[in-house]
């Protein structure tokens, strides 16, 4: 219990405790509401909090004529929201410029305004990403799983493993988001309400704080609902601009404009492909699999609901992929690992690989149900065949099907089936 509100405990607590000890500062970022400022706080000692301060005018004056003065504290020091004052951070790089040592500052921002300051902080102020939380941050997904046990030879599914969450349970789970406020709610209306809410912000008002452009509320509406239609998929921008133009008129120019406002909001993060010469005269898909940061947005940009998504699990496969590469790139900051995607111009495919530092990386694949685990373990296969005929690359170390079923075990083919129920890092 910190400050009479609960902590769950987060998964970027670690690198956060690695950060304070190698750097000067440390600046998280990530989408609003994901709780960047409450795992801040638990390794801060002194704080300002720019958008929650009554004299909030008076401080971003001072910001402006003498930031100094707003450092003072106890250390390691919150400025929570440093976007609205961007002289802190030049002040805060000059402060470890002349003071050496780590753990001086902790910043947060839910919007990417570097731009406007004079330094990036390039060794001085390292960046920390953070998301919403995963379902083991919830403690809705037991953990009895762990990739890095996988990835280091340690056979958890010898008896196999059992989650606890049923179906309905991870589309509430994907409807309700990982928002910590949300989760710390009992009653189910109001944890809805809360992406519902996310989503009308987005474009009513947090689209207006990243610049002093004009921009059409409508417009960015319908963008994220096409971006939400398009989810999980390779939809090219010209297919979100036919979407869009059914009701607004948009160029690629504008479409790339209000993209880019959602990605310094950390509202959009799409992946990207993976493109390994594995295949001759073979085209890879390179472009971008659209993705939220949370599957939740996506749900309330739709209009969807747990109702709606039990009687359409097919729709909801595609927001079940989202809440997995979520919970997954979670899971990959504790592996100091990335993701990406595999698909060829011959079908073959992977949804996921992800990359770990030291070169090991695993093959995934999402399937809602079990009657499709077959053909993921096929495809799964039939990558690693060609992988491994090419001579090219390392064999993958895992091959891994992420379910939204209740029994994990270990095929005959070494293939992993995990319910994401009983997944964590």
């Amino acid at each position: 219990m910190v400050n009479n509100k609960i902590y769950y405990k987060r998964i970027a607590d670690d690198l956060l405790d690695l950060k304070l000890r190698a750097f000067g500062a440390t600046n998280i970022v990530g989408p609003k509401w994901c709780g960047k400022t409450e795992t801040a706080k638990q390794k801060a000692k002194s704080k300002i909090m720019l958008q929650k301060e009554p004299d909030k005018e008076s401080l971003i004056y001072t910001a402006k004529i003498n930031p100094m003065a707003l450092l003072e504290g106890d250390q390691p020091r919150l400025i929570d929201e440093w976007q609205d004052a961007p002289t802190l951070w030049d002040a805060v790089r000059s402060y470890c410029d002349e003071h050496h040592g780590q753990g001086h500052f902790i910043l947060t921002g839910s919007t990417s305004k570097i731009e406007e300051t004079k330094h990036t902080g390039t060794g001085r102020i390292s960046t920390m990403k953070m998301y919403p939380m995963s379902l083991y941050e919830s403690l809705e997904s037991n953990g009895s799983v762990s990739l890095m046990d996988l990835f280091d030879g340690k056979d958890q599914l010898e008896k196999g493993c059992i989650s606890n969450l049923t179906i309905d349970d991870i589309i509430f789970a994907a409807c309700r988001g990982g928002w910590p406020e949300s989760i710390l709610l009992k009653d189910t209306e109001a944890q809805l309400a809360i992406p519902k809410d996310y989503f009308q912000q987005i474009y009513t008002r947090d689209m207006f704080s990243v610049d002093k452009i004009k921009r059409n509320q409508q417009t960015m509406r319908a963008v994220i609902r096409s971006y939400a239609r398009n989810i999980s998929t390779l939809a090219k921008k010209v297919n979100i601009i036919d979407d869009v133009n059914a009701t607004n008129n948009i160029s690629e120019e504008t479409l790339n404009d209000y993209i880019e406002i959602l990605e310094k909001l950390y509202v959009v993060e799409d992946l990207y492909g993976w493109c390994p010469q594995i295949r001759s005269k073979t085209a890879m898909r390179s472009g971008r699999k659209r993705e939220f940061v949370d599957p939740s947005i996506a749900v309330a940009a739709l209009g969807g609901s747990p109702k709606l998504y039990s009687l359409d699990l097919k729709t909801f496969g595609f927001i079940f992929e989202t809440l997995c590469i979520r919970d997954l790139k979670v899971y990959s900051q504790a592996l100091d690992g990335e993701i990406s995607y595999y698909h060829d111009n011959l079908g073959l495919e992977a949804d996921c690989v992800l990359h770990l530092n030291d070169g090991r990386y695993a093959l995934i694949e999402f399937k809602l149900g079990s009657m499709e685990i077959e053909d993921g373990a096929a495809n799964l296969n039939k990558l690693e065949k060609l992988i491994i005929e090419s001579g090219k690359l390392r064999k993958p170390d895992l091959k891994i099907i992420i379910t939204g079923t209740k029994y994990g075990y270990k095929r005959n083919d070494n293939v992993f089936v995990i319910p994401i129920g009983c997944l964590k890092n």
